[in-house]
C-alpha cells in the first residue's frame, strides 16, 4: 500500500529572500538534523540573467533501524537525489527528491515548495508532499514502512525548527533584509551570443509538482490548525488535508467544515480510507434527509417543548457548551406515543446541530479550539419503568444514528444520581456506544457528585443547577407525565410534507372496525421463541386474542392504507380445525396499556388479533364472525384505535430480560411476567389504566 503525506501550509513571516538564505545554510551538512550526514552538488546551472538557479545534490542519510534489518539490507545509510529549482524572479523554490538506494525495491518521492504568501509578499509559504511505496524488502515490508514513516514525520518538525534556527542566526548577525532580484542590463554582444542558447527559464516549471503545491485556493496553514482545530501530529494534519482535498475534488458545492471532517478522522483513528467511507455515508444521509437545514426548518411541537426535559445551560470549566438532560423525569413512552419517534429523532438531531454551532461560537469567543460539548444527565427518578423494551429499542436506534453522523462531538458525559437499576440500562445501551465515547463517561450514584471529585471538578459552582444543590436557576423543563389523551396515531401526525428520517417506527397504528378486526401473522420456524407485545387502546374497547395455525394466512384483498385494519383469518376457516386459540381472550378498555408475552410450543403461524369488544365478548369469548358482520351493518361508523408493538425473541434471550414495563399512573410500561418454564406455553399480559 502506498503511504502518502501532505503538509499544511507553513508560513514564515519573513521575506522569501531571507528564507532562502536560511535554507542554504542547511548545506552541505546540518548538525540540527542528525540523520542528515551530508550532501554534495552533482550538477549546477544558472540562467544567463541569473534569475533561475538549478542545483542537483546527492544527500546521504543515516538509517535509524534495528541492527538486524540493516545487516540484512547491507547498508548503513541511504542516498537521495534532490533537485532544487530556484526562481528569483517569481520568488519560488521547487524541490523534488527521490531515493537512489534500493530504488528497485522502495520508491520514495518528495515534493516541496517555497512561495510568496498570496496575501502578504513579505511572508513565505512552505508546503511538502511525499509518497512511499515498498515493493519488496526481504520480507520486512511492514517493518520498513513503519520505520520510514516514523523517521520521516519526526524530520518534518525538525525541518521547520532548522529554518527558524538559521533565520534567527541571520538576524543576530544583522542580516534582516536581502534585496529582491532585479535583472542586470545585458550588453548587445551578449544578447547575440545567447541567441542560439536555450533559456533555463523555460525548463524550471517542468519539475513535477502536485496540484496542491501551485494553487493557493482555500488551503490550511499551521497557524489556523493550531488556533481552530488544536494540536495535530504531522500525519494527522496530512490526513485532514488529503481528505479535505478529496472532498473538494469529488463533491461539488459546499463541503463540510474542517472541524466536522476532523471529527470523522478522530472517530476512525485517522485511518484515511475508513474515515472517508464513514464521512461519505454521513454526507449522503445528511443530503437525503435535509439535515443541513434542520436548524432553520425544525420547530419542536409545543408538547415536546413542555415535556422534553433537556436544554442548553452555560458551559463547563473547559469552555465546552453544557447540555442538561433530566432523563429520570421524562415520560419516554408518553413522548414517543404523543409526538412519534420521527419527531423525537429530529429533535435530537437539532440538539446535535445546535451543539456543533455552539462549539464554533465558543471557539471564536475563547480563542482556542472547542470541538465537543459536555452533557450532564440526571437520573433521579429512573426506575424499571424506563426499561420498557420498545423505548429501549428506539433509544438504541437513535444512538446508532448519532454515533454514525456526529462522532467525537461528546467531550464528557456526567451521569449523576444513578439508581441501582442503572447497570441494567447500561448493559443494554453500552454495546452500541463507541469505545472512545464510553471512556468519556463519569458516573456518580447517590449524592457522591457533591464535593471534591464531583461536579465541581468539571463545572464552575455558579453554573451547577439548583436541582443538584447548586445556586444557578436552571430553565430546563422538568418533564412530567403526558396524558394518554394526547397520544397520536400515524394519521394524526403531520409529517407528510417532510423527508422521513426513519422509514419504519417501533410503534404502528391500526383502526379496528366492527366486523373488521386487525390481525398480524408471526411465523415461527422451529424451537421455542417468545412473542412479546405492547399496545395502547386510544379509542373504544377491544378484545385481544392469540391464535396458532399450521397454514399460512393470506391477507384479504383490500385497499392498503396507513392505520387501516388487516384481516388474515379466512372466513372459511373453522376455529379448532384450521386454527386454534392459544391464549384466553383479553378485554382491553379505552386508555389501557397492555404488555405481555407468549412462549411458543409449535412451529407455524401465530396470529395476533384485535377486534372490537361487544357485551357478549366482555362476558365470554369472541363472537362468531357472522355476528361480527351483522354488527358492522348496524353500526358502520364506529371504530377503535390502537398503537401496538410486537417482537419475537429467542427464548434464551428473553429469559430474564426486560420485555416491557409499566406503571399504572405514569403511562410507562412495566415488566411482564417472567417465563419460568421452557417446556410449555406460558404467557402473561399486564394492564395499565
Amino acid at each position: 500500500m502506498v503511504q502518502k503525506y501532505q503538509s499544511p501550509v507553513r508560513v514564515y513571516k519573513y521575506p522569501f529572500e531571507l528564507v532562502m538564505a536560511a535554507y542554504e545554510k542547511r548545506f552541505p551538512t546540518c548538525p540540527q538534523i542528525p540523520v542528515f550526514l551530508g550532501s554534495e552538488i552533482i550538477h549546477e546551472s544558472k540562467s544567463q540573467d541569473g534569475s533561475i538557479h538549478i542545483v542537483e545534490r546527492s544527500c546521504k542519510l543515516t538509517v535509524d533501524a534495528p541492527r538486524l534489518l540493516k545487516k540484512i539490507a547491507g547498508v548503513e545509510y541511504v542516498i537521495f537525489v534532490q533537485k532544487n529549482v530556484l526562481n528569483w524572479k517569481d520568488r519560488t523554490l521547487l524541490i523534488e527528491a527521490h531515493n537512489e538506494t534500493f530504488a528497485n525495491r522502495v520508491i520514495v518521492h518528495e515534493n516541496c515548495s517555497y512561495t510568496v504568501h498570496p496575501e502578504n509578499d513579505e511572508w513565505t509559504c512552505f508546503e511538502q508532499s511525499a509518497s512511499l511505496d515498498i515493493k519488496s524488502f526481504f520480507g520486512f515490508e511492514n517493518a520498513v514502512e513503519k520505520i520510514a514513516m516514523k523517521q520521516y514525520t519526526a524530520n518534518i518538525k525538525k525541518g521547520k525548527e532548522v529554518i527558524e534556527y538559521y533565520l534567527n542566526e541571520l538576524i543576530s548577525q544583522g542580516i534582516s533584509h536581502i534585496p529582491r532580484w532585479t535583472p542586470s542590463p545585458v550588453r548587445e554582444e551578449d544578447q547575440r551570443s545567447l541567441a542560439g542558447r536555450q533559456d533555463l527559464s523555460t525548463l524550471w516549471p517542468k519539475i513535477k509538482m502536485g496540484k496542491a503545491m501551485v494553487i493557493f485556493v482555500d488551503k490550511l496553514d499551521t497557524d489556523y490548525i493550531e488556533r481552530y482545530l488544536g494540536h495535530l501530529t504531522p500525519m494527522q494534519e496530512s490526513c485532514l488535508i488529503r481528505l479535505r482535498q478529496w472532498l473538494q475534488e469529488t463533491h461539488k458545492g459546499k463541503i463540510p467544515k474542517d472541524e466536522h471532517i476532523l471529527r470523522f478522522l478522530r472517530a476512525r483513528d485517522f485511518h484515511f480510507e475508513k474515515a472517508r467511507e464513514m464521512l461519505c455515508q454521513s454526507l449522503n444521509w445528511r443530503k437525503q434527509h435535509q439535515v443541513d437545514y434542520i436548524l432553520q426548518t425544525w420547530r419542536p411541537p409545543p408538547l415536546l417543548e413542555e415535556f422534553y426535559a433537556g436544554g442548553w445551560h452555560y458551559q463547563d470549566r473547559d469552555g465546552r457548551p453544557l447540555y442538561i438532560l433530566r432523563l429520570g423525569q421524562m415520560d419516554t413512552k408518553g413522548l414517543m406515543k404523543a409526538v412519534g419517534e420521527e419527531a423525537l429523532l429530529r429533535h435530537i438531531l437539532s440538539v446535535n446541530e445546535e451543539g456543533q454551532k455552539r462549539c464554533e461560537e465558543h471557539t471564536n469567543q475563547l480563542g482556542r479550539p472547542i470541538s465537543s460539548w459536555t452533557c450532564l444527565v440526571d437520573l433521579e427518578g429512573l426506575n424499571m419503568r424506563h426499561l420498557w423494551r420498545p423505548g429501549v429499542k428506539a433509544l438504541l436506534r437513535m444512538i446508532e444514528v448519532v454515533e454514525d453522523n456526529y462522532p467525537e462531538t461528546l467531550g464528557r458525559l456526567l451521569i449523576v444520581r444513578a439508581p441501582r437499576v442503572f447497570p441494567v440500562l447500561w448493559t443494554l445501551v453500552s454495546p452500541l456506544i463507541n469505545e472512545n465515547t464510553r471512556q468519556k463517561f463519569l458516573i456518580y450514584s447517590g449524592s457522591n457528585y457533591q464535593g471534591p471529585g464531583g461536579l465541581v471538578d468539571y463545572l464552575n459552582k455558579d453554573v451547577i443547577p439548583d436541582f443538584l444543590g447548586g445556586e444557578c436557576l436552571c430553565n430546563v423543563p422538568e418533564g412530567g407525565i403526558i396524558p394518554k389523551a394526547l397520544y397520536q396515531i400515524e394519521e394524526d401526525q403531520e409529517n407528510a410534507d417532510r423527508v422521513q428520517l426513519w422509514t419504519e417506527t417501533v410503534y404502528q397504528s391500526a383502526s379496528v372496525l366492527q366486523g373488521a378486526p386487525h390481525e398480524i401473522a408471526v411465523e415461527i420456524l422451529e424451537g421455542e421463541s417468545v412473542i412479546t407485545w405492547d399496545f395502547d387502546i386510544l379509542r373504544g374497547d377491544v378484545v385481544f386474542n392469540l391464535f396458532h395455525s399450521k397454514q399460512a394466512p393470506e391477507p384479504r384483498p383490500r385497499e392498503s392504507k396507513s392505520g387501516s385494519s388487516v384481516q388474515l383469518i379466512d372466513q372459511s376457516w373453522v376455529l379448532g380445525v384450521d386454527y386454534n386459540r392459544v391464549e384466553s381472550p383479553l378485554v382491553c378498555r379505552e386508555g389501557e396499556s397492555i404488555q405481555g408475552s407468549h412462549v411458543t410450543r409449535w412451529p407455524g403461524f401465530y396470529l395476533l388479533q384485535w377486534k372490537m369488544a361487544t357485551p357478549s365478548a366482555c362476558a365470554a369469548s369472541s363472537l362468531p364472525r357472522v355476528e361480527d358482520a351483522l354488527t358492522s351493518v348496524q353500526s358502520p361508523g364506529h371504530k377503535c384505535k390502537l398503537l401496538y408493538y410486537y417482537e419475537v425473541l429467542a427464548s434464551v434471550d428473553f429469559r430474564g430480560s426486560m420485555s416491557s414495563l409499566e406503571s399504572c399512573t405514569s403511562g410507562f410500561s412495566q415488566l411482564s411476567a417472567t417465563t419460568t418454564s421452557s417446556n410449555q406455553s406460558q404467557s402473561g399480559s399486564l394492564i395499565s389504566r
